[in-house]
């Protein structure tokens, strides 16, 4: 809006307005209207989901230290996607495909989150949507992001090929296209894709879910994360960057970089409030939204592989879920760690809440860093 505004009408009378077409002047802009809104609308957020008894419920069976944080103000996820949401439309080209999908994808894992998350709150317990309602929920969603990315793909806007660490000629392709041309086996052609876009994007949605046990750990590794896929998307919307780091260059993505400066602003805001001891959390509506946000911003520019590493913590965390849950099942009860996930283990040894997120934050870093490196290491 504001970037209509100020470049495509008033430039034309006022000459230094032309600064708003530039990517990174709008990202700055971006990321600190993210910020701003989330500072601002933060108390009078924690005000109202108080007043309206939306606190968070404890499971008994997690460790004893996180009884007290009974009755804090959850559902704070809904003041993340206000500042991401809001930024987003002032600061970005609307005309542009990517960034309506990227909202899309914010949006409908919010949305899934927020019915878990009421649920659980009417309920006055925790039991909200069941594993396997989540899930389907969750494909549906990807499946239908997919859908529109495989319209963009027939208009030659968006490619089904990845990009692979590491190698430069590597890209395979999950769209069988010799397949299309024949009619029984059309459909089967897009079957890799959809399921290559279901596993990240549900995948991704689920591992900040389960992250967030822990006061400002989950937002504080979504502020790496999502500050290096700014990086990794600006990189990959300039020609001159993409072509000497082997990259594909995906010019739509441009406007994407401001969705993901958004991120850090309102991740980097909610942090204000998140931290331990926490004011607020943001329950399942933020972090399946962030989740699926990284999900299709990876899957845009075309980085799902390194997605992997830039969302280290977030991979092991689900892991040790994984991990754990099989080591119960099929070695009859026995388990692998004290508690899962990972960052429940470590307080089961005696490590401090803040030790384990900050040492959480330092690995996560090191491996968004790594991630970055690998752009050069082909």
């Amino acid at each position: 809006m504001l970037y209509w505004l100020l470049f495509q009408v008033l430039h034309r009378y006022i000459p230094a307005f032309r600064v708003f077409q530039y990517i990174t002047t709008r990202t700055a802009l971006a990321s600190l209207t993210a910020l701003a809104i989330s500072l601002a609308m933060g108390p009078w957020m924690i005000r109202k989901l108080r007043e309206m008894a939306f606190g968070q419920h404890i499971r008994e069976e997690g460790p004893q230290s996180h009884q007290k944080k009974a009755g804090t103000p959850t559902m704070g996820g809904l003041l993340i996607i206000i500042a991401i949401v809001i930024p987003t439309l002032l600061w970005a080209d609307l005309s542009n495909q990517y960034v309506w999908l990227a909202l899309l994808g914010l949006l409908g894992f919010g949305a899934i989150g927020f019915i878990d998350d009421y649920a659980k709150i009417s309920k006055k317990r925790n039991l909200g949507l069941t594993a396997r309602q989540k899930f389907w929920y969750q494909i549906f969603c990807a499946m239908l992001i997919g859908f529109c990315l495989l319209l963009l793909h027939a208009h030659q806007t968006y490619s089904t090929a990845i990009n692979v660490p590491f190698f430069k000629q590597f890209k395979p392709d999950l769209l069988i296209e010799s397949w299309t041309k024949n009619f029984w086996t059309y459909p089967l052609a897009f079957v890799p894709f959809y399921l290559f876009i279901v596993f990240i994007m549900v995948g991704s949605s689920n591992s900040v879910n389960l992250t967030d046990g822990l006061d400002g750990l989950a937002i504080g590794l979504m502020i790496i994360a999502s500050g290096a896929m700014t990086a990794l998307t600006y990189v990959s919307s300039n020609k001159a960057l993409s072509d000497y780091l082997a990259l594909a260059h995906l010019p739509n993505s441009q406007e994407v970089t401001i969705f993901c400066a958004s991120m850090v602003g309102a991740s980097l805001g909610f942090l204000w409030y998140n931290c331990h001891p926490a004011q607020v959390f943001m329950g399942d509506v933020g972090s399946m939204a962030l989740g699926g946000a990284l999900g299709i911003v990876a899957v845009l520019i075309k980085q799902e592989v390194l997605l992997a590493f830039i969302g280290g913590i977030y991979v092991i965390e689900a892991l040790s879920v994984i991990l754990q849950v099989g080591s119960y099942k099929l070695r009859h009860g026995k388990r692998i760690f004290k508690m899962a996930p990972i960052h429940h283990h470590f307080e089961a040894l005696g490590w401090p809440e803040s030790k384990v997120i900050v040492r959480f934050w330092i690995v996560g870093l090191v491996m968004a860093l790594f991630a970055l490196t690998t752009l050069k290491l082909r």
